[in-house]
């Protein structure tokens, strides 16, 4: 549901919120920030379209800062799929042609590392606008493909021409596309039901994540007061620990979180890239 009208403190945290259909996501940003103080900033991490449910993660204050870290972790979708129909946009909003032709067998789920071409209707920007708004113009819009990951593609259920689906997947994929390239298919309902660890399930868009348990995902790495002192101002600091993967990490001291930093060439020393002192 949407989030209600009750005040919000200010702060710096992620709200979870589950989006109905029929609103966009930037609707729930606007309601999340009719209900904090002044000028808060306030963003999201990952689009649901219109038609689409689910989790949808509103950052607050300089939560808006971790976007990027945020957007870049897994999903999970629920599919209802319709076969033997075929639309402009891949969902119920578009221009829908009956085929006819539905499957009566298994069909091939395709996982691994894919490479895709994202629909048409979608929010990326092709030549600086929006290629949905293109589209809408009538003019022809092919975006770039791109390589994405599908970790997990069930079939759940099947009736009549609807099939029902549990999709697992990189950020960037389009569960739109991944449903065309089955057939004369298009996706009837899109819920997103976990993003990372985040599960809908928890969704309460009353109850503020704070920014450290919410980037709890990244290594953390725990500094001295000198050393939360230094990355505060956007100094490197020694790296002190030793980790599997050059990824990024969470710099905290005795009080609490100071930046998210990333490794420096020859990996000895961490370089702040988002400070929150």
């Amino acid at each position: 549901m949407l989030p209600d009208s009750s005040p919000l403190a200010p702060g710096d945290y992620v709200l979870a919120v589950d989006k109905p259909a029929g609103v966009t996501s930037h609707d729930v940003v606007v309601a999340v920030r009719r209900r904090l103080p002044g000028r808060t900033r306030v963003g999201h991490a990952g689009t649901l379209d219109p038609f689409a449910t689910g989790l949808l993660l509103v950052l607050v204050g300089r939560a808006t800062r971790t976007q990027r870290f945020l957007m870049a972790l897994p999903k999970r979708y629920e599919v209802a799929a319709r076969f033997g129909a075929t639309s402009t946009t891949g969902d119920p909003e578009g221009e829908i042609v009956q085929t006819g032709r539905v499957p009566d067998a298994d069909l091939p789920l395709p996982t691994g590392r894919l490479t895709q071409r994202p629909p048409a209707y979608s929010a990326l920007k092709v030549g600086g606008r929006r290629a949905y708004q293109l589209a809408r113009e009538g003019t022809p819009v092919r975006p770039p493909a791109r390589e994405v990951e599908v970790y997990r593609f069930d079939e759940r259920w099947r009736r009549g021409d609807r099939r029902g689906f549990a999709i697992e997947c990189s950020s960037g994929t389009y569960v739109r596309s991944l449903i065309a390239e089955l057939g004369d298919a298009y996706c009837e309902t899109l819920r997103r039901t976990a993003i990372g660890r985040f599960d809908v399930a928890a969704a309460d868009p009353s109850a503020p994540i704070a920014l450290g348990d919410a980037l709890d995902f990244l290594p953390e790495v725990r500094l001295d007061a000198d050393g939360g002192r230094r990355a505060g101002h956007g100094q490197t600091v020694a790296r002190g620990t030793t980790f599997d993967d050059d990824r990024t990490v969470r710099l905290t001291d005795l009080h609490g979180l100071v930046a998210l930093a990333e490794p420096m060439p020859g990996g000895e020393a961490l370089r702040p890239v988002v400070g929150f002192r």
